[in-house]
């Protein structure tokens, strides 16, 4: 009698097997993937040269060059960063370049390596341009509640190249720190390619009005909105919640392939339903399906909530930008706020 299960317990387990397979088919097509594709540029012979880790750095090393530098952004168009590594190709660019602009706070793990891996006679010097931020460490935040039970897998894999430990890496997201970023990129470009001072101080002058004008428009909405608890997919928002009076909740942990379990899913369902959530926010690169999972199972609807970290091919051809992309953040967290 021993070694027979009554037909009850069979088909508990049965139930319970197809239920823990269903949760993980959701978190590995939850997964980013690496794209073979390539990086963005080559190295320009007539022009001072700039490689940058991924798109926010990009964009603002762009718009405070100009027609002063090449920037080559290693990171192809509708990757996902956490779930990427370079190429022999872009070590032999980096080598040729003058500047290395890359995140740090844990963001680019493989970087220690990269740089180990330049060509000796290298003159590029390397800028980690999230310097000087106030770094969150998601383990001693206030508001990291009892529905993300992520945070161990987080420490997981830590010889893999996607890693951050506890330290939330996303710092571009908020325009305060985006400011912070954008003045590190400066200072790194005026410092190394000294010849073009004047210009990259006055187009830095125009960045720099334009995340402060950004910043106030989230300051002054996001104070005026009822709701404060926002639940995401990935724990991207760190910096946003922090600086414009928000509660982040993520279904998953700071890498967007840190993996929930079916009872975080239930807690996070009970946790919207509590706090009369109307909205769950998924983000384009990185599968939604565990995002409509949560959705469907507290009753409620999913909205964009754009990390940006990486351009659709669609947001590229369209024309989108930082700039674009955060302001349609701040739409669609009014709506799902109010």
């Amino acid at each position: 009698m021993k070694n027979r299960l009554t037909n009850s317990a069979k088909r508990s387990r049965f139930f319970m097997t197809v239920t823990l397979c269903s949760i993980m088919m959701l978190i590995v097509s939850a997964c980013g993937s690496n794209s073979g594709s390539s990086s963005q540029g080559k190295i320009s012979e007539d022009h001072f040269n700039v490689v940058t880790s991924f798109y926010p750095i990009y964009e603002f090393t762009k718009a405070i060059g100009g027609d002063d530098v090449n920037v080559i952004n290693l990171l192809p168009t509708g990757v996902e960063p956490h779930d990427w590594t370079p190429r022999s190709q872009d070590i032999v660019n980096t080598s040729k370049a003058g500047l290395f602009l890359y995140n740090g706070a844990g963001l680019e793990a493989w970087v220690p390596n990269f740089l180990k891996a330049l060509d000796k006679d290298s003159d590029v010097k390397a800028v980690e341009v999230s310097a000087g931020i106030n770094l969150i460490d998601s383990e001693e935040e206030d508001h990291t509640h009892e529905g993300e039970a992520h945070d161990d897998h987080a420490h997981d894999h830590e010889d893999d190249g996607h890693n951050h430990g506890s330290i939330d890496p996303h710092t571009w997201v908020s325009p305060k720190s985006a400011l912070v970023m954008a003045e590190n990129i400066k200072n790194s470009l005026v410092e190394a390619d000294p010849e073009h001072k004047a210009g990259y101080e006055e187009r830095y002058s125009e960045l720099k009005q334009q995340l402060e004008d950004l910043d106030a428009k989230f300051s002054e909405q996001l104070s005026n909105v009822s709701q404060k608890e926002i639940v995401v997919s990935h724990q991207a928002f760190g910096y946003l919640a922090r600086d414009y009076g928000l509660t982040q909740h993520s279904i998953m942990g700071l890498s967007p392939d840190a993996e929930p379990t079916g009872q975080d899913i239930v807690k996070l369902a009970k946790l919207v339903k509590e706090e009369g959530i109307r909205y769950i926010f998924f983000e384009e690169l990185v599968s939604d399906k565990l995002a409509k999972t949560l959705a469907s199972e507290a009753g409620v609807e999913t909205m964009v909530l754009n990390p940006v970290e990486g351009l659709t091919e669609e947001q590229l051809q369209n024309g989108d930008n930082y700039f674009t992309l955060m302001e349609k953040n701040l739409q669609n967290l009014v709506t799902a706020l109010q």
